[in-house]
């Protein structure tokens, strides 16, 4: 079931379709009024989430949102007043951030960091920079010894997992351009000792991503917290700050049991207490588990064919505006938004069958779901697909056969929409 202002605002979308703006110089289609393609996205749900995420998380702890997720403008205002900062993995992001929030903690992390985006990020005030390599640190020292200024770093840390259960994207303690391995720390801290400039201030570790199982990512945890203490112990450090990253998924497959966010910070608290970890920040970098329930993204059906014995819904769209199910290799979740059609008993319609929703694309690659039941789907229908606040929009192909870019809807609490198609 979809939200009531979701359903509302996709029947909406189906009996009043939006005239086409095509960003094309060709645009053959823009005095038409064409088929529904369109994200939308419930910015209160997405507060709701979000400040509940933040008030379940112990005291010491911080939540920071990854913008690599989702950095639409009014995704990043609604979370300003919410989250403790951002986190940016390019100069990109780096700018774009600033320039919306301009008064927010931002870090800045990521391998491959170019000389301009350090200098850059000195310049606009990060207050952390993960470092990700011994090179990284000497490129880091000159740039900031240059400009006279101080740069307070974390080291990104790469150590083996051990017997903790593995998520299908692991990182840690494996060849990875993530971070610096364990054996390299005692030259990381003393090439850090020759540099003026450069303060270390912490560690950082992100070993995991797609995690669904909470008591696994408490695990997780405590073995971060074990090597926390212990590096701080042998190596005589005087260390605040422990990043622990993101990594926290979403159930695609079976979204009804989701992570269980509460539990796991109620552990973390039992956790903090054990290791005495009270007086250290704790900060999480989340991305996909804070936006990914508020997207939406809608497809109005174009065509039902059959192909030796399969179903095959074609849609307006499809994995050039939203990557997640091709990226991810699964079957997205979806429902379906009856169109009130006196004519269709006329039109294409497939009952109580299995059906796979393709997009327009020129390749069989342009697969959203495969051999999905439907009770019911017909040609003008809407396909909502849930899950698309995160990863979809901004990883995908925008400009593969140049089709139109999807409506971009932002529900807000006034219930004013604010529509860009730029």
């Amino acid at each position: 079931m979809l939200p009531v202002n979701i359903a509302h605002k996709a029947e909406q979308l189906i009996n009043t379709p939006l005239q086409s703006d095509c960003s094309s110089d060709n645009s053959f289609t823009e005095q038409q009024s064409d088929p529904v393609c369109a994200y939308i996205y419930d910015i209160n749900a997405l507060k709701i989430h979000a400040k509940q995420m933040r008030s379940q998380l112990p005291n010491n702890c911080e939540l920071f949102y990854a913008a690599k997720a989702n950095p639409e403008a009014p995704i990043l205002q609604a979370l300003s007043s919410i989250v403790d900062g951002f986190e940016a993995a390019s100069g990109g992001e780096l700018y774009w951030l600033r320039q919306q929030l301009p008064q927010q903690k931002l870090i800045f992390g990521g391998p491959g960091k170019l000389d301009s985006e350090l200098s850059a990020a000195i310049d606009l005030a990060v207050e952390l920079l993960h470092v990700e390599s011994l090179y990284e640190l000497h490129r880091l020292q000159q740039i900031a010894q240059n400009k006279e200024r101080k740069v307070a770093i974390l080291l990104r840390m790469n150590i083996a997992i051990g017997e903790i259960s593995q998520t299908r994207l692991s990182m840690g303690g494996k060849p990875t351009p993530f971070g610096i391995e364990a054996a390299q720390l005692g030259e990381a801290l003393t090439l850090i000792n020759s540099c003026s400039n450069i303060e270390l201030k912490g560690f950082h570790f992100h070993l995991m991503s797609h995690q669904l199982d909470y008591q696994n990512h408490i695990q997780l945890m405590s073995l971060y917290f074990k090597t926390f203490k212990q590096w701080c112990k042998d190596y005589q450090l005087d260390l605040k700050h422990l990043n622990v990253g993101g990594g926290i998924g979403i159930n695609y497959s079976s979204p009804q049991t989701p992570f269980n966010w509460p539990q796991f910070c109620e552990e973390l608290n039992q956790l903090i207490q054990t290791y005495e970890m009270q007086d250290i920040t704790i900060r999480f970098e989340c991305g996909r588990y804070i936006s990914a329930s508020c997207g939406y993204y809608c497809m109005q059906v174009l065509d039902i064919k059959q192909s030796y014995g399969k179903n095959f819904v074609v849609a307006r769209g499809g994995t050039h505006h939203f990557r997640t199910p091709a990226a991810q290799n699964h079957n997205h979740p979806f429902t379906i938004v009856r169109q009130n059609n006196n004519n269709q008993h006329k039109l294409p319609t497939v009952t109580q069958q299995k059906v796979t929703i393709v997009g327009q694309l020129c390749t069989p690659k342009d697969v959203l779901c495969s051999d999905q039941e439907v009770a019911q789907l017909s040609v003008g229908d809407l396909v909502v697909f849930t899950y698309a606040g995160a990863y979809a929009w901004n990883i995908s192909h925008q400009n593969f056969l140049m089709h139109d870019k999807p409506q971009m809807i932002f529900l807000a609490e006034s219930t004013q929409e604010t529509i860009n198609n730029d």
